[in-house]
């Protein structure tokens, strides 16, 4: 069976495919059409239960009551309309990871729009630029509302399809549960002021190392995208050569031989392979030093597909960099690990994290720190990002695309991307062209660093 919906190539056989979005199985929306150009949506966030753990049910967050959450499907230049209604006991937004889009529909609270409060419906409207593999979750309560699961992906086509004989989307996380599927701590301050806390039971598509079936000789699109708190995923394929063709949604020039690839919290990685003879079988591995640990398999099955080369990807029309006339920025991570005083209810604010010698102050109505920088608008420029600790951060930023030149001091061939990882003592050099203006948030997502001090944002003005 097909990971996460349906195929790529099945999708696209029927000339109605896309008018007939309301026919998608379960983990799709269930409420979608398009028409005249347009993609329309109805998505929802509320409480509900998922069977996680076999055997056992686990109250959980979900997009559309779902686990895993609608993959929202719509394509490169064309509309999108998604209302999206607040069933939760709280206020909530969605942020659309990744995309470049106006402001208005970034989904930050207080610093794009107002938090949506129970019970109230917001409708986000934009067209993405960009074809490729991004995901969506709330930037509220984010340790508790992506960790029960309001996390899921929203899958861009290109404005001319390319097509491939299969194509999967495989979202990675790790729940905070014990093995009844009752929830654990999600967030420990020890923890926090170090990679983070892990979860315990992983899933790819909120299933422990599912099984699925591919066709042999079959042109594969797997589309990971790491949806974890905490979690980075060094990541290899087993059984069959595998290609990376993109990278956060990003394709790059000339694919390249996976032989082992890192996608942190927010990440995503977009893998190409030719599915072998039937019989055979194609393992999805996450490198965990020396123990592997298997995510996803694929049985091959008997097909009439003759082998073929991968389609190839056009590349996102990200602005290029002036890198003659760039100007520098310096950004520092580093750790802290002040605790607050507490407040009159007892409980302490953690700040173990700080960019720039600062800590993120948090935001209200009418509260709006100033911003960690201040950029012109159209003008390039390189951040020269720095990783002062032992502990993984990706570094992503909203609105824009990176061009990563340097990776620990050594140039790279040049690469998208929304999220740089910097690891241990890691040091990196991006540019981008500054084209899209607002406030945009600019954080490590790793969620517990993000909440305990590495956030702030950029104004473009």
């Amino acid at each position: 069976m097909p990971a996460h919906g349906l195929t790529r190539r099945r999708f696209l056989q029927s000339s109605a495919a896309f008018a007939a979005l309301s026919a998608l199985p379960a983990c799709s929306l269930v409420s979608a059409s398009r028409d005249n150009g347009m993609w329309e949506y109805h998505l929802s966030a509320e409480p509900s239960t998922a069977s996680l753990v076999p055997d056992h049910q686990t109250d959980v967050l979900a997009f559309n009551g779902k686990i895993p959450a609608p993959t929202i499907r719509c394509r490169q230049g064309e509309p999108v309309t998604i209302h999206f209604t607040n069933n939760l006991n709280e206020p909530t937004t969605i942020h659309w990871h990744g995309l470049r889009i106006p402001i208005e529909m970034d989904g930050v609270p207080f610093l794009s729009q107002a938090p949506i409060q129970p019970g109230e419906t917001f409708t986000y409207r934009f067209t993405p630029p960009d074809a490729g593999t991004f995901w969506y979750h709330p930037h509220m309560n984010s340790v508790v509302q992506l960790g029960k699961g309001l996390v899921g992906t929203i899958v861009v086509e290109e404005a001319s399809p390319v097509v491939f004989d299969e194509e999967h989307v495989l979202m990675l996380k790790h729940w905070h549960l014990n093995p009844q599927g009752q929830w654990k701590d999600l967030a420990i301050p020890r923890y926090s002021a170090r990679m983070g806390t892990p979860g315990e039971w992983g899933t790819v598509n909120g299933v422990h190392q599912p099984k699925y079936e591919l066709q042999e000789n079959a042109t594969t699109r797997l589309r990971l995208a790491n949806v974890d708190n905490t979690l980075t995923y060094p990541i290899q394929v087993r059984g069959a050569d595998a290609w990376i063709v993109a990278i956060d949604g990003n394709p790059i020039a000339t694919p390249r031989r996976l032989e082992e690839h890192k996608i942190a919290p927010g990440m995503r990685l977009d893998i190409g392979l030719v599915a072998p003879k039937a019989g055979a079988n194609v393992e999805i591995m996450y490198m965990k030093g020396r123990f592997p640990f298997l995510l996803a398999s694929f049985t091959t099955t008997p097909s009439t597909l003759v082998e073929k080369p991968l389609p190839a990807l056009p590349l996102n029309p990200v602005a290029t960099p002036d890198l003659a006339n760039a100007e520098t920025r310096h950004f520092v991570f580093e750790w802290a690990g002040a605790i607050t005083p507490a407040d009159k209810q007892g409980k302490g604010k953690h700040e173990f994290w700080l960019m720039n010698k600062r800590a993120w102050e948090g935001m209200s109505k009418g509260n709006i720190p100033e911003p960690i920088a201040t950029l012109e608008r159209g003008k390039t420029y390189i951040f020269d990002l720095k990783n002062v600790t032992q502990y993984h951060h990706p570094i992503h930023l909203h609105g824009h695309t990176f061009t990563v030149l340097e990776m620990d001091g050594k140039p790279v061939t040049p690469f998208h991307t929304d999220t740089v990882l910097l690891g241990k003592n890691g040091h990196a050099k991006a540019a981008f062209v500054a084209d899209n203006p607002g406030r945009w948030m600019y954080h490590c997502h790793v969620i517990e660093h993000m909440k305990t001090g590495l956030m702030g944002f950029v104004e473009v003005v």
